[in-house]
């Protein structure tokens, strides 16, 4: 490989891999349209980026969960994917009715890993989506990267706290099994249920998303988490500050000082 030549998608599979494994934790902030891409795999420090189907379906006109069509949704992290030399992890949702054929679409187009959902479905349906994903990546050869997601904390919020903890340890350690490289456990998390969740599921095999409130990145690290994501709160950052600049301008202020030419 030349100096300037882009990285091949296996080579991107296997850093994103490795960023998965190695003792610091990695942050993956997440994108939904070329240019947020563009302007991000440019922050110092960036290794790894991930798109945010919630993100990217407002950005197109859609209500989130899988009201977008999969074709759309291809095509859109397709964009994302050539708009950097990064590794992009792609949030596919639960998979659109068929999480192999999906992922393997999302390899076609140059995607490294991908959430999958299980959205608390039966167990054994869940487990199942699992492992066509993870098949769907040892069949196109790279070492694709399966963030698994359990909804468990999402969807138990009426539900004992420890039923629900239980269920996702459960569910995590499955979808492991069948090739899934780390378990998503979205939800507003305290510290003593993290170290619970990697008590259950393994040292750099817990996944999480950020939100206000969350705990801090050092913390997680030092629990043994492999990876935060932020959701579609990175879009939100960005629209608020749209808003709120916005309303100022009708106020009549000005442009805020300090606004960069990042195009």
């Amino acid at each position: 490989m030349t100096e300037n030549a882009a990285p091949s998608l296996a080579a991107k599979a296997t850093e994103l891999l490795r960023l998965h494994q190695a003792p610091e934790i990695l942050q993956v902030i997440n994108v939904w349209d070329a240019i947020s891409t563009k302007v991000v795999a440019d922050v110092p420090g960036i290794a790894a980026l991930a798109t945010a189907s919630h993100s990217i379906a407002a950005s197109r006109g859609y209500p989130d969960g899988e009201n977008i069509p999969v074709e759309e949704m291809i095509d859109a992290v397709r964009l994302i994917a050539v708009s950097t030399s990064l590794p992009v992890s792609a949030d596919l949702e639960a998979g659109y009715g068929n999480p192999g054929e999906t992922v393997r679409k999302a390899i076609g187009v140059g995607i490294a890993g991908a959430n999958i959902e299980d959205q608390m479905r039966p167990f054994d349906d869940a487990v199942a989506q699992m492992q066509a994903a993870a098949r769907a990546g040892e069949a196109e050869g790279i070492d694709f990267v399966l963030n698994a997601r359990t909804d468990a904390f999402l969807k138990g919020k009426d539900r004992e706290p420890r039923a629900v903890l239980a269920d996702a340890i459960e569910r995590g350690r499955a979808f492991l099994d069948v090739g899934a490289t780390t378990v998503f456990v979205p939800g507003l998390l305290d510290e003593a249920t993290v170290a619970a969740l990697v008590e259950g599921l393994g040292w750099n095999k817990v996944s999480v998303i950020n939100v206000p409130g969350s705990l801090a990145p050092a913390k997680l690290q030092e629990l043994g988490v492999a990876r935060i994501s932020y959701g579609p709160w990175t879009q939100r950052v960005a629209l608020t500050a749209l808003v709120d600049a916005s309303a100022d301008l009708l106020a009549g202020g000005v442009l805020p000082e300090g606004t960069r030419a990042l195009t």
